[in-house]
């Protein structure tokens, strides 16, 4: 199961990488260069990853779902 079920989203659900790129459409290269400081494709807005063990990252489906929104806002402006 997914943080996005038709309309309803869950707040506290931590999604992988997969589910990043399957939400935002961004690949996962693209994704990497977004959240490194020293990129010049860095983005600021974008959601850090949380560490969840030594090998393992996720991300907030919230936070994620948030920039997409925020993204969406900035469409109309």
């Amino acid at each position: 199961m997914n943080a996005f079920t038709g309309q309803t989203f869950q707040m506290h659900q931590i999604i992988n990488i997969k589910e990043v790129i399957q939400f935002t459409s961004i690949s996962r290269a693209k994704l990497y260069e977004m959240i490194n400081v020293n990129s010049k494709y860095y983005d600021p807005t974008f959601p850090q990853p949380i560490r969840l063990s030594e090998s393992r990252i996720g991300w907030s489906a919230l936070e994620v779902n948030q920039w997409i929104e925020a993204k969406l806002e900035q469409r109309l402006e």
